[in-house]
C-alpha cells in the first residue's frame, strides 16, 4: 500500500508557507554581490570591506540558526521566523540610509540581515516542514521547499538588474521591504508540529535538548556531516558574492554576472527536486559525495575553458544543479539518524558549519582580489575543498540511531 505524501491539511499550509518564506529570504540573499559597484562608488566601501559585511552576514546567520532553531522547536516556527523577518526589515532600511562608517555598512549589511537569516534563511523553514513527512517523503518535502529558494534565485536577480537601472539601487532596496512584508505574513502559517513518540522508547519520548546535543557529537557522523557541510557554504558564499566581480575582470558582459546568478537558480529548481527524489530512493551520503566531485570537476572545467559568454552561462547551468541540493540529503541524514524531536536545532548546528565556510568564501574571495588582482586562488582553493568534502561523507553511518538505557554494574 503506497503511503500518502500529505498526511493532514496541516503539511500542505506549511509547506506551501515555507516555500514562500525562503523564496523571499533566499532570492533577496542571492542579489547582494549586484550591488557591490554601488556600495564602492556611492558608499565608498572596498570590495574586501564589501566582503567582510558578507562574511559578517554568513556568520551572524550560522551563529543565529541553531538559537532559532531551538526556540522554533520550542515555541513553533512561526514566532521565531515573523521575529526574524522584522529584523531583515530594519536591516535593509538601514542600507537605504547610506551608512556613512564601515562600522554601520557592517552592523546593517552584516550583522542585521545575517542574523534574520538565521531564522529566515533554509534551516529553520526545511526543519519545520521535514517534521510533518515521513522518513519516506521527507527529503523530497524539502527538497521542494529548497526549489524555491532557487526560483527566488531565478527571480530576484533578474528584478534586481532591473530595477537597479530604472529605479536605482536604494529604490531597489524599498522593493525588497515589501517583499519582506509579504515573507513576515507567510510565516505567521508555519504550524507547530507537536512531537509524538513512535518509538515506545522512553529514552526517545524523555530526551533532553541537551541530551540530543551531547548524542550527535558523540556521533563520528554528525561531525563528518558537519565538516563537508562548511564547503557547500564556501563554495556557493564564493560564488554568489564575487561572481559579479570575476565576470567584470574576465571583460565579459555585466549582464553575464546576472544571467549566471538566474540560470543558478531556475536550474537548482531541477537540481533540488531530483536530490530529494534520489535521496529517498539511494543512500545520501553517496549521492552528497559525487554532488561535491561534480563541484570540484564544474569549477575546474570553469577556469580551463577559454573564456566565453556560452561557457560562463554554462557554468550557470551546471552549478545551478548542484547548489542547493546539499540540503536535502543533510536534512534528511541528520533526521534519518537521530529522529525529529530535535530536528531543527541538531540540523541549524550543521548549518553553522556551513556559514564558517560562507564566512570564508565571501571574505577570502574579497581578500585576494585586493592583495592578488584576481580571484583564482579562491576558486583552486574551493577545488580542493570539494574533494575534501567528496571524501568526508563516505565514512558517515546513516543508520538510525539504537538508544539503550546503560548496562548498571
Amino acid at each position: 500500500m503506497n503511503e500518502k505524501f500529505f498526511q493532514n491539511k496541516q503539511a500542505i499550509i506549511i509547506l506551501i508557507a515555507a516555500a514562500l518564506v525562503v523564496l523571499v529570504s533566499m532570492g533577496i540573499r542571492q542579489t547582494w554581490g549586484l550591488f557591490y559597484g554601488f556600495f564602492e562608488t556611492d558608499l565608498g566601501f572596498s570590495r574586501t570591506q564589501f566582503g567582510l559585511a558578507i562574511a559578517i552576514q554568513m556568520v551572524f546567520w550560522g551563529s543565529l540558526a541553531p538559537i532559532f532553531g531551538f526556540f522554533a522547536d520550542k515555541f513553533g516556527p512561526s514566532k521565531v521566523v515573523a521575529f526574524a523577518f522584522l529584523i531583515y526589515i530594519v536591516g535593509v532600511y538601514s542600507l537605504i540610509q547610506e551608512p556613512k562608517t564601515t562600522f554601520g555598512f557592517q552592523t546593517s549589511l552584516g550583522v542585521l540581515i545575517g542574523i534574520a537569516l538565521g531564522g529566515t534563511a533554509m534551516s529553520v523553514p526545511v526543519s519545520a516542514v521535514g517534521k510533518f513527512f515521513s522518513n519516506k517523503n521527507r527529503t523530497i518535502a524539502t527538497g521542494i521547499v529548497t526549489a524555491s529558494a532557487s526560483v527566488g534565485f531565478f527571480l530576484l536577480p533578474m528584478f534586481t538588474k532591473f530595477s537597479n537601472q530604472t529605479f536605482g539601487w536604494k529604490g531597489t532596496l524599498e522593493y525588497y521591504i515589501y517583499f519582506l512584508i509579504f515573507g513576515l505574513l507567510c510565516s505567521l502559517f508555519l504550524i507547530k508540529k507537536e512531537y509524538v513518540d513512535e518509538t515506545n522508547n522512553p529514552l526517545t519520548r524523555d530526551q533532553s535538548a541537551s541530551k540530543a546535543l551531547q548524542e550527535a557529537f558523540q556521533h563520528k557522523g554528525y561531525k563528518l556531516l558537519t565538516a563537508g557541510f562548511f564547503v557547500c557554504g564556501f563554495q556557493i558564499t564564493l560564488v554568489a558574492t564575487h561572481i559579479p566581480g570575476y565576470i567584470k575582470q574576465t571583460g565579459l558582459p555585466d549582464w553575464t554576472a546576472a544571467a549566471i546568478l538566474s540560470l543558478i537558480g531556475l536550474f537548482n529548481i531541477f537540481g533540488t527536486l531530483g536530490m530529494g527524489y534520489l535521496s529517498s530512493k539511494y543512500s545520501k551520503k553517496i549521492l552528497l559525495s559525487w554532488l561535491y566531485f561534480l563541484r570540484a570537476i564544474a569549477i575546474l572545467l570553469f577556469l580551463l575553458f577559454p573564456t566565453s559568454i556560452y561557457v560562463a552561462l554554462g557554468f550557470g547551468v551546471v552549478f545551478g544543479v548542484l547548489w542547493l541540493a546539499t540540503i536535502p540529503p543533510t536534512n534528511g541524514i541528520v533526521a534519518q539518524i537521530f529522529g525529529t524531536k530535535y530536528l531543527t536545532t541538531l540540523f541549524g548546528i550543521v548549518f553553522f558549519s556551513h556559514q564558517i565556510g560562507s564566512f570564508l568564501g565571501a571574505y577570502l574571495g574579497g581578500y585576494f582580489y585586493d592583495h592578488f588582482g584576481s580571484y583564482d586562488y579562491a576558486w583552486y582553493l574551493s577545488i580542493l575543498l570539494s574533494i575534501f568534502a567528496g571524501l568526508v561523507h563516505l565514512p558517515i553511518d546513516e543508520k538510525p540511531i539504537v538508544r539503550v538505557a546503560p548496562i548498571k554494574a
